[in-house]
């Protein structure tokens, strides 16, 4: 059998722990099996550079972070263009595909990936999709690797900030990675024990959370705010994507969490500070959990190959490992339910979310 597996879009904690549970099972339960390690992500399968994959390349990969085949974003939108008389970035991947004979293709990456997963499939490749992204936010699936290891980082950088801002009395809004979902900002900041959460599937009330700031800072020394990148606010919420482009440039090249420092300073009088918590979420060792995860959803992703269930995605429901059909999940996001139990309880423990 000839498989080919490639890492795509950006990268995360467990990729080489998923592609180590994936390989070393596949080379224990199959005979005669090629694997063929395409580098820089789909750009890889499209310009058919690649190395062939033995055991003792992945043997010892269990605790790195990143990709040791490398990664690049290759947008989906753009994979059916077709500029001058070269073909199309997906017809190349399917030529590529049947003049390397492969098999199957493995892809282990998060929503953008499953889409273009999605489309080799229906073009006739046989495809097997791995979910990663520390946003969790692929439909279908409890869990992504990477997730929890982001929530560790982001959570420890929060408890971090709290001391400095008690130290100086002041309200921080710490930016955690997240532009259309909440759940990675929801996770660490509840591990954090956050006094408010912004989410973006909530918009914030400017005025409401100036009056929560103002209150908070009667009765605690500090007030620490984490922020998803992708947050807005009522008013934000309620413009075009063209008014809204418009107000934001106003704010020049400012994160989320440095705009809310801008106006909650402005609107309550308080000294308000941001920080940005970037990509440092996103590198690293992978946590224990992690690292369990990746392997059992790479183990399974090659038992999938072995029995030729192609065209679906693995995922993990109440704990248990299964998959879902590449058409059914593509192009769908799993977002922060606004009236789900765990915003409830939060709410009920006193955590602000800006409504």
């Amino acid at each position: 059998m000839r498989i080919g597996i490639l890492t795509s879009g950006g990268d995360c904690p467990g990729l080489n722990a998923v592609l180590r549970g994936f390989c070393k099972c596949a080379f224990n339960i199959m005979k005669d099996v090629e694997i063929y390690g395409f580098l820089e992500g789909y750009a890889g399968l499209i310009n058919k550079e690649y190395k062939v994959l033995t055991p003792a390349d992945v043997e010892n990969i269990l605790d790195l972070g990143g990709t040791i085949l490398g990664t690049s974003r290759q947008p989906y939108k753009l994979m059916t263009v077709k500029e001058g008389d070269a073909p199309t970035k997906l017809a190349q991947m399917v030529e590529n595909y049947n003049k390397l004979k492969l098999d199957l293709l493995v892809t282990l990456g998060g929503a953008g990936t499953h889409k273009t997963a999605s489309l080799l499939s229906v073009e006739g490749c046989n495809v097997i999709g791995l979910p990663k992204t520390i946003d969790n936010d692929i439909y279908g699936t409890d869990v992504t690797f990477g997730f929890h290891t982001a929530v560790d980082i982001a959570a420890g950088a929060i408890k971090r900030i709290r001391t400095t801002a008690d130290s100086h009395s002041r309200v921080f809004f710490v930016e955690v990675m997240g532009n259309k979902v909440g759940w990675l900002t929801l996770y660490s900041g509840l591990a954090a024990g956050a006094d408010a959460i912004l989410i973006p599937e909530i918009p914030y009330d400017e005025e409401k959370l100036a009056e929560f700031i103002k209150t908070k800072k009667q009765s605690s020394r500090s007030v620490v705010i984490a922020v998803a990148e992708g947050v807005m606010s009522v008013r934000e919420a309620a413009m075009s994507k063209k008014e809204r482009r418009e107000y934001l440039s106003s704010f020049g090249s400012a994160t989320a969490a440095e705009r809310l420092t801008a106006v909650m300073t402005d609107k309550t009088g308080v000294q308000c500070r941001s920080t940005v918590l970037g990509h440092i979420q996103r590198g690293g060792e992978p946590c224990a959990y992690d690292k369990f995860i990746s392997t059992e959803i790479g183990a399974f992703g090659a038992h999938l190959a072995k029995v030729g269930r192609y065209g679906v995605t693995v995922c993990i429901r109440n704990n248990k490992l299964g998959y879902n059909m590449l058409v059914d999940i593509a192009g769908k996001t799993k977002r922060v339910p606004a009236d789900g139990q765990l915003v409830l309880l939060a709410k009920d423990m006193g955590i602000y979310f800006g409504d």
